[in-house]
């Protein structure tokens, strides 16, 4: 991974030269500084779904498909959807240098709360997203475990459309 971001980064300052020859040297560093942001970004694309971590079934314990979670990302948009009335859309940023890494989604639709920037915590291991937020505080939480909202999902491979009618025999 690290050398595929070494590649993303040469080639994004050998762009910038080319395409801006005559700009200061500082506008290309800036590129290659933000390049692992979105190679991190593009890791994220796609449909996940998953469950909240700390949301309890009628009996007490977590019961995994009970509280069903699907997150959409399309370029800068995330799409959170639980059920027809805990839904968001949001554009989202993700701040270069943080540990843990971190998203800023700003909603745009569906919580009482347009507007308002939802700091979230995420990692993605062993083809799993672990997305964690506080309780509407802006600072960014520091481990996964603490957070009173954890939520883990996995890509959902689109379904292939078959363009084809079925051929009669």
């Amino acid at each position: 991974m690290k050398l595929f971001r070494h590649i993303i980064t040469v080639v994004c300052v050998v762009a910038s030269f080319v395409a801006n020859a005559g700009e200061q040297l500082t506008t290309n560093a800036k590129c290659a500084a933000n390049q692992p942001t979105n190679a991190e970004l593009q890791l994220l694309q796609g449909t996940w779904e998953g469950f909240s971590l700390n949301m309890a079934g009628p009996d007490g314990p977590i019961v995994k498909g009970t509280n069903t979670i699907t997150v959409t990302v399309t370029g800068n948009s995330l799409h959170f959807h639980r059920d027809t009335n805990f839904w968001f859309e949001t554009t989202i940023t993700l701040p270069a240098g943080t540990e843990p890494q971190q998203l800023h989604a700003t909603i745009k639709r569906g919580a009482n709360s347009i507007g308002q920037v939802v700091v979230v915590i995420f990692k993605i291991e062993d083809g799993t997203l672990t997305l964690a937020t506080g309780n509407g505080s802006e600072e960014a939480l520091k481990v996964f475990e603490a957070a009173p909202n954890r939520y883990e999902l996995r890509k959902v491979q689109p379904q292939k459309k078959n363009a084809e009618l079925p051929k009669s025999k």
